[in-house]
């Protein structure tokens, strides 16, 4: 397995595939994780976020978590969500996740001031977490100050990582990358639309959901020296990226209706409550999706893959 400096690319964040009756449905997430890792993924970050974390019961998360892990096989580190509403739940998570033998433990941890901020990492690395990924998230402005930032990571063991999603998010990673000497690894998670910009500033892994063949083709690319190349195919999947990243509801709706035409879930629904998906998204959902699954032919094609 890739050592935490090792860990460059797409580390995918799994949506969660229900049954027609509601229920989790495994097999339809295993399916994903099998295509992920063919696709070349780095690792995977779950529960999250687009996994409509808030709505699942701590058996399922645990039988979701359970899944990845064993499905993945070693092959790459499994990032294990414990975001909660409180402290205590994001404590409880953390264990949880440590004992189920996730590599690392990602914890979004809201802040009130830097004493509240601080005492709260300490007791999640006193749990002693594989590494400790700190979720940086503010959509309407800076997040965390960097100067917290760079005191956590050389006073806290095990927090080694970041995932930044803030506005705006490139001068957040430069700032922080220069501040630690680029040892602190740092993630772009919502920000993916700015993908070439955060490979200019030296980020080291992104976090988007799907499109797996797509993203990885373009991160390998942009690593062999072939910026323009990969900069070319990342433009072809903005209008994909400007109609999902509307709201965090409407990527759920659209990721699940494009993972269900790729034959990987066996249905595209989703949890209430979540924003409608009227008539004009179905329709505007249809024509991206024709587009990603031409993209990811056009990848998958002899001779297409970088040498």
């Amino acid at each position: 397995m890739k050592t935490l400096l090792e860990l460059h690319g797409i580390i995918t964040v799994l949506n969660t595939p229900f049954s027609q009756d509601g229920a989790v449905d495994l097999p339809s997430l295993r399916k994903n994780v099998r295509y992920a890792l063919e696709a070349g993924v780095a690792g995977f970050l779950v529960p999250a976020m687009a996994a409509e974390v808030d709505k699942l019961s701590p058996e399922e998360r645990r039988r979701i978590v359970e899944a990845v892990l064993q499905e993945s096989g070693g092959r790459v580190p499994v990032i294990g969500g414990a975001s909660a509403a409180t402290g205590a739940e994001r404590k409880a998570n953390t264990a949880a996740l440590i004992g189920l033998g996730c590599h690392g433990i990602l914890a979004g941890i809201p802040f009130e001031d830097e004493i509240q901020y601080e005492r709260e990492v300490r007791e999640l690395d006193r749990l002693k977490p594989g590494f400790l990924m700190l979720q940086d998230w503010d959509f309407s402005g800076y997040g965390l100050p960097v100067s917290l930032i760079v005191r956590l990571f050389r006073e806290v063991d095990s927090f080694r990582c970041l995932k930044v999603e803030v506005v705006p998010a490139g001068v957040k990673y430069t700032e922080v990358l220069n501040e630690t000497g680029g040892r602190l690894h740092v993630s772009g998670g919502w920000a993916v639309m700015q993908i070439i910009e955060a490979l200019d500033r030296g980020v080291h892994a992104f976090m988007p959901t799907g499109m797996h063949e797509v993203y990885t083709r373009i991160y390998r690319l942009y690593r062999e020296g072939r910026r323009e190349q990969a900069r070319e195919l990342f433009e072809q999947l903005l209008p994909v990226l400007a109609f999902a990243n509307q709201h965090l509801d409407i990527s759920i709706h659209f990721f699940k209706r494009l993972l269900h035409r790729q034959g990987i879930y066996a249905t595209p629904r989703v949890r209430e409550p979540i924003l409608p998906f009227d008539e004009v998204h179905e329709k505007v959902a249809e024509e991206m999706i024709l587009r990603v699954i031409e993209l990811c032919r056009q990848v998958r094609m002899p001779g297409s893959r970088p040498e």
